[in-house]
């Protein structure tokens, strides 16, 4: 494997350097295949954790379910899926002879989550990912490039079928909004996964901290006095932020936020609603969480989800913003909290690894 993948390629200038680059894809490409092949770690501004690994061909595809997945998709051996790929993206197929030799070729996955909001009207966050191999350019006997296929949507489950149904982006430009935005979300998360390896970056690339701070006892008390706009007695907060700090610091696989917090949510003003609900139910149930009368107008015919402009634009009169829990499920758990504490709420729930969504 050594032998495909060259020392850093050291003669390309770093004047208006980007980390869309050879030179720090193969940094993280070396910490993938010499200390760990998976990583995953979450960055600030991010839902969910980034997800990076290190696959193989031969090697990871050489068990029941991939083979089975290769003579579904049309193909006789994976070297062959190797090979449509590299069609694909403009890479010489690889000869028979090393074929034989069961030639080991690398690539990396890299997924990520982006915020759409603003770009799709029916979506909050779009799975992006980004497939990357590395190539020889410009005549060059080492390897000096890369290639970039990419799919949104895909949780690839079904790995090979999903792999042979990205797209190459020629040039690593994006064509339409979604790929715009996967692209400068692409950047960040790369000055992340530097950050979080602790691989140098050069005064030419301007980034601020993007890993999040350490967890403390503070954060979870700040955060349950934001979301209950301090109404709650201080001294039950700290005892249910210790509680709470006490199960983040040993987590289980029986972990579950609202069971495991479920005394103390029955304290805090919620609205349980499944996702088709009323503006007469949203009206009187808003009523009771700030505590006074709240109406607002709507077209007719509007309903559920449809009514959360309407809502906000009436909550903000009284510098107030609706905002939910993430129950996984089939159903909202709204609270309201102040316009001016928004943005942190939603800084502590993503530190602490409590979902919240903003609406």
């Amino acid at each position: 494997m050594k032998k495909f993948f060259s020392k850093l390629f050291k003669n390309k200038s770093t004047e208006n350097q980007s980390v869309l680059s050879f030179e720090f894809l193969n940094e993280i490409y070396s910490y993938l295949y010499y200390e760990n092949s998976s990583v995953n770690f979450k960055l600030k501004g991010f839902f969910d954790k980034i997800y990076i690994n290190r696959y193989n061909f031969p090697e990871s595809f050489d068990n029941p379910k991939s083979k089975s997945e290769v003579k579904s998709c049309g193909f006789t051996t994976i070297y062959e899926v190797l090979n449509e790929l590299y069609a694909k993206i403009n890479i010489d197929p690889i000869s028979q002879e090393l074929i034989d030799e069961d030639y080991p070729i690398d690539f990396i996955h890299i997924q990520f989550y982006s915020d759409i909001i603003g770009v799709n009207s029916t979506s909050k966050n779009i799975l992006q990912n980004f497939i990357l191999f590395f190539c020889c350019e410009e005549g060059s006997s080492e390897t000096n490039g890369f290639r970039l296929l990419y799919s949104n949507n895909r949780y690839f489950t079904f790995f090979i079928r999903n792999l042979l149904d990205t797209k190459f982006i020629e040039n690593n430009t994006p064509e339409n909004e979604i790929e715009e935005k996967a692209f400068k979300d692409f950047e960040t998360v790369l000055i992340g996964v530097c950050q979080h390896l602790k691989i140098e970056l050069p005064e030419t690339i301007s980034a601020t901290n993007l890993l999040p701070e350490e967890v403390t006892q503070n954060h979870f008390e700040e955060l349950l006095n934001l979301i209950t706009r301090h109404k709650i007695d201080e001294k039950i907060i700290k005892k249910q932020a210790k509680k709470m700090f006490g199960l983040y610091k040993k987590p289980s696989e029986d972990d579950n936020f609202f069971e495991d917090n479920y005394e103390f949510l029955e304290n805090v003003n919620c609205w349980n609603s499944d996702w088709k609900f009323d503006p007469e139910d949203a009206a009187y149930f808003i009523s009771e969480m700030i505590e006074q009368d709240f109406t607002f107008e709507y077209p007719e015919e509007t309903y559920s989800h449809d009514l959360f402009p309407y809502i906000q634009k009436e909550l903000a009169k009284s510098e107030l913003e609706l905002l939910s829990f993430d129950t996984q499920g089939d159903n909202y758990l709204f609270f309201v909290a102040n316009i001016k504490d928004v943005n942190r709420i939603l800084e502590l729930a993503q530190i602490i690894d409590v979902k919240i969504d903003k609406l």
